[in-house]
């Protein structure tokens, strides 16, 4: 291998070997999720991370004596930075919760894990990442003997803001983000060098501020609010973002709800706001026609007990479309 070329954590047999063995100035090749697009392959240093080691170990209190659950796969990058982080600390990796005292969740692997067994993250540090975290999820967590930590960060830009849940996040250490027409930008130690793929470029200014098109807002008391990634639905002529819906819904959610566009014979296509609790719809729809354009009210609603998953965890959107496209879901209008 020559000095220039990517360590392919995905090709190793063993990714958190291969990492630990890469110079501070190597490069290492990650795959996104996907859930915003077709996955792309991100290039970073390991220096990258190596920097907010420390950061971590200090917001999660993590040491050479602490216990570290990761039970998702080493391919997605939260995992493979917690997994990495504990090996750097000294900290040594559990393969259940029983006897941990950090965990590294999804918000999707959370919720499944609560209702399963309800006490299994009693005393547990659990830093949930990966998805936004509601403050209503955080509190069952919480009263579950759970302590919760959360951050918004993405493939590309690592940690960009940290707090307990998704309205409570603030710039991580070291890390500067500011909002420009609804879109946040960051400029940090942490992000990455490049995409590999010749085709994509990451948009990155001459200033050093980087973007991978994230909705949000910097609030007066600098907090960081995420509504997530911009995706369209063009509906009767109109173009409407889901982030923006979901985000205005989230607020009254009792559980989880995602804003698709599916297609409609006269319309091109249509909002629909799909749930995991069948009581939010007449709520929702409520709080929609309350503080929602009317462009931007769901025309269709869907329960499905619960949401499809990428392999890392996140909501699988095109899977969502998928299955209230079929017969399986049920439609209200």
């Amino acid at each position: 291998m020559s000095p220039a070329e990517p360590v392919d954590l995905l090709a190793a047999a063993d990714p958190l070997a291969a990492l630990a063995a890469a110079a501070p100035d190597d490069l290492l090749a990650f795959r996104t999720a996907g859930t915003g697009g077709r996955p792309r392959t991100v290039l970073r240093t390991r220096r990258s991370w190596l920097e907010s080691y420390p950061h971590v170990s200090g917001l999660l209190g993590i040491s050479g004596a602490s216990r570290v659950w990761v039970p998702g796969p080493l391919t997605a990058s939260m995992n493979l930075f917690a997994a990495s982080h504990a090996q750097w600390a000294g900290a040594a990796l559990v393969p259940e919760p029983d006897g941990a005292t950090h965990a590294c969740l999804t918000p999707s692997s959370l919720r499944t894990l609560l209702a399963r067994q309800p006490r299994a993250l009693s005393g547990v540090h659990v830093v949930v990442a990966g998805d936004r975290l509601t403050p209503s999820l955080r509190d069952a967590a919480a009263a579950a003997g759970a302590r919760v930590s959360h951050y918004y960060g993405a493939a590309e830009l690592s940690f960009v803001a940290w707090g307990e849940h998704a309205d409570d996040l603030r710039p991580f250490p070291g890390v500067e983000v500011a909002a420009r027409a609804g879109e946040l930008w960051v400029r940090s130690p942490y992000v990455c060098e490049a995409y590999a793929e010749p085709q994509h470029l990451l948009r990155r200014d001459a200033d050093g501020w980087t973007t991978v098109g994230d909705r949000g807002a910097v609030e007066d008391d600098g907090r960081v609010t995420v509504h997530g990634r911009a995706g369209g639905v063009t509906t009767a002529g109109a173009t409407v973002l889901e982030a923006d819906i979901e985000h205005a819904l989230q607020q009254a959610a009792a559980g989880e709800v995602v804003v698709v566009g599916v297609p409609h014979p006269d319309l091109g296509q249509v909002v629909a706001a799909v749930v995991t609790d069948a009581d939010d719809v007449d709520r929702l729809r409520e709080v929609g026609r309350r503080v929602l354009a009317a462009p931007q009210q769901p025309r269709r609603w869907f329960h499905l007990e619960s949401l499809p998953l990428t392999g890392s965890g996140k909501v699988d959107r095109a899977a969502v479309v998928r299955a209230v496209s079929r017969d399986g879901g049920n439609p209200w209008e």
